[in-house]
């Protein structure tokens, strides 16, 4: 059991000690995995691992009755906040600038959003299509959340879900190919 389960077990029974333990031991990973995602982000990116470990903590720690049941469930809750943060990046973005040129994303490769540099109506559509994607199967669409916004690689995504490493590359082609289709669906629609 990491130190990261010990300490959810004892905020779950009530120990608000636990709370202390926690913030230190969490902020750090968080910071750690944040910075190495955005290390390669392109010049002049003006969201830093700083700002987006801050915000990504201030809406866990915000959430009233969480109950995470392991350090797995705990990330896994950080990098949907991760995602939705990037996420309204990217739409602030595109109100600010309307328009631009469309590029293919290729999800064949995983580069998390953090270091991709994606336009933001790319990352919109990416948005658009994994929300779809919880509604028909939501382990897989985790799955994705963990690999491409949190930046974990397949191993720890696995381990993150509870799933072995096989089910969590079976998982990943399938998400792959689905998000594939719904994205291209998503752009030949919008350009009828």
């Amino acid at each position: 059991m990491t130190d990261v389960t010990r300490i959810l077990n004892a905020l779950r029974h009530g120990d608000a000690k636990a709370t202390d333990e926690l913030l230190p031991i969490v902020y750090e990973e968080l910071r750690l995995l944040a910075a190495q995602k955005l290390a390669r982000e392109t010049p002049g990116q003006t969201l830093q691992a700083t700002a987006l470990v801050h915000e990504a903590y201030l809406r866990l720690a915000g959430e009233r009755g969480q109950d995470w049941q392991n350090r797995g469930h705990f990330f896994a809750a950080a990098a949907e906040a991760m995602r939705r943060i990037l996420i309204d990046n990217a739409r602030r973005k595109k109100s600010l600038k309307r328009g631009g040129g469309h590029q293919r994303v290729d999800l064949q490769h995983v580069t998390p959003a953090a270091e991709a540099g994606m336009a933001p109506d790319d990352l919109l559509a990416l948005n658009d299509a994994l929300e779809a994607l919880v509604k028909t199967d939501a382990k897989v669409a985790g799955l994705v959340k963990l690999r491409f916004f949190a930046g974990l690689t397949a191993q720890q995504a696995a381990q993150a879900l509870e799933i072995s490493h096989n089910t969590a590359d079976a998982y990943w082609a399938y998400a792959r190919a689905w998000l594939r289709v719904e994205m291209t669906q998503g752009t030949d629609s919008g350009q009828a």
